[in-house]
């Protein structure tokens, strides 16, 4: 996962997760969740089963309930244990840090570190256990650790003869927009593992049913169904709660601008990581603000302004240092077209401040999926061009998708 450092830690969280013992109650939602289903009518299918929960703070359901508390008060189900991903079950691990084995002070369970030494679920820590719940927010993007860290677990439980369920979520960009590039088998990493488009406009039910099948994971797949979820919907659509799914990932809007501005890093743009607003900024210490956003707003880019900016982060590679660039007002998500636009920032930067790019090649064609990014920097290629290139990997990705489709 692109994100680097932040400020502080996610300390906070924890108690988030806690629910109130009075209060105005919640709104209610437009759609009910994965989690939210399997409480109200599809426990029979757990009657004698020990489960494990790879869950983490926005493994939630609609009235902000941790599956895994649901689970343990009501009592019909058996917890054996919990596996959570980056930052910890209740997210009150750093970002990057990784995390042993501890015992969970709320509900006395093992909770497994799969961010630790091991990503995958070994046979020792599944011993016991008959079926693996999956209860995670994603945001959408390809590069972010954990729809790998689902993937992982879905191999270790055809591995050792374990169900898997997916109780599904919500896509907070939406379902009918893809975004390449599309990822090539080459660059496959833990930020990316099958080729699939970078904005995939999937579920983790719709993904976890396509990486069974296309790409052989071959495990004994069930996926709780959301009712009332239509692709066309975003965030706000939902009327859910938005839960911080990452320390740089505070807010539903974030997850737009993560697709857009979170894997400039490696090309020597800082994206607002460790500074107030991560992933609204774009700049280093060389370039003139007002020149590039005029640049860009020329471009009339759908959906987002930029505004000249300047900033200083406290955390991370750039602490202490004196930024300049632009701030992404995005006024519009659903035309908000985020990995085209980083593309147009890359090439703005190129072009207007050429000393100002300062490309880790390897680490950059990682984080898309595609040498072909950085050798259309290098070759002056314009932003569409660039672009372009992906269509018909795009198209492909598009038609391949389809039959996984669940809403």
């Amino acid at each position: 996962m692109r994100r680097g450092a932040f400020i502080g830690t996610a300390a906070a969280l924890a108690a988030a997760n806690a629910l109130p013992v009075c209060g105005e109650p919640l709104p209610r939602a437009n759609v009910e969740l994965g989690d939210d289903v399997l409480l109200r009518e599809a426990l029979s299918g757990l009657e004698g089963q020990t489960v494990g929960i790879i869950t983490n703070q926005t493994g939630v359901t609609s009235r902000l309930e941790s599956i895994v508390d649901a689970l343990h008060r009501q009592g019909t189900v058996k917890i054996k244990a919990v596996f959570a991903p980056e930052h910890g079950f209740r997210g009150d691990r750093p970002a990057g840090a990784a995390v042993g084995t501890y015992t969970d002070a709320q509900t006395g369970l093992p909770v497994y570190s799969l961010y630790g030494a091991t990503r995958h679920p070994s046979e020792a820590m599944l011993e016991g256990i008959d079926v693996l719940l999956f209860d995670i927010q994603d945001v959408g993007s390809r590069a972010y650790t954990f729809v790998s860290t689902m993937a992982y677990a879905m191999q270790s439980a055809k591995a050792f003869g374990k169900d898997f369920w997916v109780l599904d979520r919500p896509n907070p960009v939406g379902g009918d927009v893809v975004e390449g590039p599309v990822l090539e088998p080459a660059y496959a990493s833990f930020i990316g593992l099958y080729p699939i488009a970078m904005r995939h406009g999937m579920t983790v039910g719709e993904l976890a049913t396509m990486f069974n099948d296309r790409f052989a994971i071959k495990s004994k797949l069930r996926v709780v169904r959301m009712r009332g979820w239509q692709r066309a919907q975003i965030w706000p659509d939902t009327g859910l709660q938005w839960v911080i799914t990452s320390p740089n990932v505070p807010t539903w809007q974030t997850t737009f601008v993560l697709l857009c501005t979170g894997l400039i890093d490696n090309a020597g743009v800082n994206n607002g990581v460790g500074f107030t607003k991560p992933f609204f900024y774009a700049g280093t210490p060389d370039v003139d603000g007002y020149r590039l956003a005029r640049r860009l707003n020329a471009r009339n880019l759908p959906g987002v302004w930029f505004r000249p900016a300047a900033w200083s982060p406290t955390a991370g590679f750039w602490k202490g240092r004196d930024l300049r660039g632009v701030e992404l007002d995005v006024f519009d998500e659903r035309r908000f077209a985020a990995v085209r636009t980083a593309v147009e920032i890359l090439v703005a930067v190129r072009d207007l401040f050429p000393a100002a790019l300062a490309v880790k090649a390897a680490e950059l064609d990682r984080d898309w999926g595609t040498a072909s990014l950085r050798r259309g920097l290098a070759e002056g290629k314009s932003a569409s061009a660039i672009v372009d290139g992906w269509s018909d990997a795009v198209e492909r990705f598009e038609a391949m998708r389809k039959p996984y489709l669940l809403y």
